[in-house]
């Protein structure tokens, strides 16, 4: 029998080949124990998984790596989600990961989903039933563990932005079996403070085991019932359990839930400092603005007064008695001129002129000019006027005088 013989790369490249065509090997998950963990300056993650009877080396790439949402540590319990393979520069198969789940977080997981949509049949998630978060908190109610980093961080905040808020805090555990219980007596117990405005339940960030008993039914339910409203600050950002479904507000974060709900009074003295300022520009702009309607109507009423009225109309009085002036000179002038002319012309023919040069007026007793001699032969008296005066004479003889 012939028997081929193989090169060692030859071999590792068939072993290869058929590791990579099975179907099982191709997408399998694997349980186990992570050791040796270590993360490359390449941000490739290089780790063993291991029980009690065997191990196998594991690689997860950087991008696959990025969308872990926690960080892998020794001694964990995890189920790898990947394809076996080999490393043919030194002939060993290892486990290439695209996934890495604690151990029992599948199961966790389906029981968030079936709780989640048992309490969302129920209506415990509508959002006509979330309370409204008071803008301004006074006293805020605080269920948390006393000890932890999340209530350091909720008094610092909060102090930090408002030293008049008052925090009032109910020590309770928060992971375990006891602690939905221990944050139930919380809700209820700040319930029956009058002056709490609203209630906070915090914790830090940890693992979906470690926060699984704000996964809690009766919690949630609890968190429903209350009478005031209620804003839950549970683990990261990216932390989400269901007393964040129920409740009124979800904060992100324990520091981010006391920035919600206490009033930053540096941003409000600010905030007034500058309505401060434009009321001062409104009401400068204002009375500017009244000042100058003022003016104007002073000018408007300076300008309609009657004693303006009264003074245009002595002055078009003055000019209308200069204008008269003016006419009655012009006209005495004109008619004296006219005057002048007809008593030159009047003296011209004024019959008193003629006497200067030694000529007489004759009239008889009545009156009548006597111009022929032949009426004196009629005449018994006649009036003699000279130029410088008048005789009476009696008529004795006429003679007429005939021309040559």
């Amino acid at each position: 029998m012939y028997v081929k013989t193989l090169t060692v790369s030859e071999l590792s490249t068939y072993i290869k080949k058929i590791i990579d065509t099975d179907f099982i090997l191709s997408n399998t998950n694997v349980k186990g124990e992570i050791s040796n963990f270590k993360i490359h300056s390449s941000g490739h993650v290089y780790f063993s998984l291991k029980d009690d009877f065997g191990k196998i080396n594991c690689i997860m790439f950087k991008n696959k790596f990025e969308n872990i949402k926690f960080l892998p540590e020794n001694g964990m319990s995890v189920v790898i989600k990947g394809k076996v393979s080999v490393y043919q520069k030194d002939g060993s198969y290892q486990l290439y990961c695209n996934d890495i789940e604690l151990e029992g977080a599948g199961k966790l997981s389906a029981a968030f989903e079936n709780l989640k949509k048992k309490l969302e049949a129920k209506g415990l998630f509508d959002v006509s039933a979330k309370k409204v978060i008071p803008k301004h908190s006074r006293r805020i109610g605080v269920v948390t563990s006393p000890t932890g980093a999340a209530i350091r961080d909720i008094i610092n905040v909060s102090k930090r932005r408002n030293n008049k808020v008052n925090i009032l805090i109910y020590p309770a555990l928060v992971q375990g079996p006891n602690a939905p219980n221990d944050i139930i007596k919380g809700i209820e117990y700040l319930n029956t403070v009058k002056d709490v405005d609203v209630i906070l339940i915090a914790r830090g960030g940890g693992s979906i085991e470690e926060l699984w008993s704000f996964n809690d039914e009766a919690l949630a339910k609890a968190i429903f019932k209350s009478k005031k409203p209620i804003v839950t600050a549970v683990g990261h950002e990216t932390d989400f359990t269901m007393v964040d479904y129920v409740s009124d507000l979800r904060a992100p974060t324990p520091s981010a839930g006391a920035e919600l709900l206490t009033l930053d009074l540096n941003e409000v003295n600010f905030k007034i400092d500058s309505y401060r300022e434009n009321l001062k520009k409104l009401v400068k702009n204002n009375i500017n603005n009244e000042k100058s309607k003022l003016f104007n109507y002073k000018k408007s009423l300076e300008y309609n007064s009657p004693v303006v009225l009264i003074t245009n109309a002595y002055k078009q009085l003055d000019n209308l008695n200069d204008t008269l002036n003016v006419s009655v000179r012009n006209r005495l002038k004109l008619e004296e001129q006219k005057l002048s002319k007809i008593n030159a012309l009047l003296n011209a023919h004024n019959p008193l002129n003629v006497l200067n040069r030694g000529y007489a007026i004759i009239k008889d007793e009545d009156n009548n000019l006597i111009t022929h001699i032949g009426e004196l032969s009629t005449k018994n008296n006649i009036n003699i006027t000279l130029k410088d005066g008048n005789a009476n004479f009696n008529i004795i003889n006429t003679e007429k005088i005939t021309s040559k």
